[in-house]
């Protein structure tokens, strides 16, 4: 079984999704399969098939949170160098190319979120970054072509 490997926040979101999936949308899932129920005929009833479909969606992704969780292995960074790039680090690159400084936070693939800057240590660029330190000069071979990023600085 292969390990999720998630920062500590990472890890209490997930707590907290699984949670609220098991109290609350549990509830109003169920909720809403009883009243689509007292409207009739459940074969052409919109309502309760459509209540039931979510009821099975919630429920999968309960299974798929409670394994995740079951193989997880929280990196909290107290026992990696503070000046390598690895998951938890938070990492301002100068891009080469274009003088645009970057920040990023290495987390694992359940945390990604671009958006954020939370790049998974999974991706093309997170896989390029991991085990460096400052300064180095990090070459990424991505679908658009090829990154050069130079690490400025590494914290935690």
């Amino acid at each position: 079984m292969e390990r999720v490997y998630l920062t500590r926040a990472g890890y209490e979101r997930l707590v907290e999704e699984l949670e609220h999936l098991k109290t609350v949308k549990r509830k109003e899932i169920s909720a809403a399969i009883e009243h689509a129920r007292f409207l009739g005929d459940l074969k052409e009833n919109a309502e309760y098939h459509s209540a039931k479909d979510a009821m099975a969606r919630s429920e999968a992704r309960v299974s798929e949170l409670e394994d995740k969780l079951s193989r997880v292995e929280i990196i909290d960074g107290n026992d990696i160098d503070a000046d390598t790039a690895y998951i938890g680090a938070k990492l301002k690159v100068l891009d080469l190319d274009s003088d645009d400084e970057i920040e990023y936070t290495l987390v694992g693939q359940e945390e990604a979120n671009a958006v954020e800057g939370l790049i998974s240590v999974t991706s093309p660029v997170g896989k390029a970054l991991l085990g460096h330190k400052e300064g180095d000069i990090v070459k990424i071979d991505v679908p658009a072509g090829i990154l050069e990023y130079k690490i400025i600085k590494i914290s935690r």
